[in-house]
């Protein structure tokens, strides 16, 4: 029965599966930090990983990339929204900060990608304007991170108020969950018709944050389900993650602080 699933593979669906799952046991250990141990914290590596990987498929496949996109960025500022929500009406008494928002990272990954898409284009039909668009949305991510650090150094309060303002409507490198980590997804983009490639790719973003001591090279057991991935989709369930998501962080978080208070 066990070869004969590795045989078949997994599907998209699959590997969504896994990394919700996964996810939800790092988030139980970020909600009850003070009460579940940290190498639960492990078991949440290769989530990002798996879902820069998912991102990458569903953006190559999609009928609309402006949809996809909107989605993402929706699914930003209603993350945002909620959080600031959350917290201010359930402030922890433990300390949880509620900052989740992986739909930051995946839209800028789509930004990421447009970037590429932009060079191809401009290598097919020499369009210079194409070249500037490729370098203008590969450095976007890092340029909008620039005004937020500056305004939220302003003195007084009208600086992190607008920060705050600029945090839940303008996606940038600084807020990312993963960092400079999500310039990882259009490498896997670029590679996308080859997985040897995309394996090796995220084998070196491991081994880069092995030698500063960080756990996050756990990420490498992502290689496992994404060995296994047969390219085909599986049901489809477009929009439970974009539900799932929030709903499970918001809930661990309520459940964190009436139990931790």
């Amino acid at each position: 029965m066990k070869m004969s699933y590795l045989k078949k593979g997994m599907t998209t669906f699959d590997v969504k599966i896994l990394g919700i799952i996964l996810m939800v046991v790092d988030h139980v250990h970020q909600m009850f930090f003070t009460v579940v141990p940290t190498w639960v914290d492990y078991f949440g590596r290769p989530v990002a990983t798996l879902f820069f990987f998912l991102s990458v498929v569903g953006f190559s496949h999609t009928h609309s990339k402006k949809k996809y996109m909107w989605r993402l960025y929706s699914g930003v500022v209603i993350m945002s929204l909620g959080n600031m929500a959350m917290s201010q009406l359930f402030p922890s008494a433990v300390g949880v900060e509620l900052i989740n928002n992986i739909f930051r990272d995946l839209f800028l990954g789509t930004v990421l990608m447009a970037g590429i898409d932009a060079f191809a284009t401009f290598k097919a039909d020499k369009k210079v304007g194409q070249l500037f668009k490729g370098v203008f949305l590969m450095l976007l991510p890092l340029l909008l991170a620039i005004p937020v650090l500056l305004i939220t150094a302003l003195p007084g309060t009208f600086g992190p108020v607008l920060a705050q303002v600029m945090m839940t409507f303008v996606p940038n490198a600084a807020l990312a969950e993963n960092s400079i980590m999500i310039y990882m997804i259009p490498l896997l983009y670029l590679a996308r018709n080859s997985k040897p490639w995309q394996m090796g790719i995220i084998s070196l973003f491991a081994v880069l944050y092995l030698l500063t001591g960080s756990y996050q090279w756990l990420m490498i057991f992502a290689l496992i389900p994404i060995a296994l991935y047969n390219g085909q989709k599986g049901p489809g369930v477009k929009n439970f993650f974009y539900v799932f998501y929030p709903a499970h962080i918001w809930g661990l978080y309520l459940l964190s602080y009436f139990l931790m208070r």
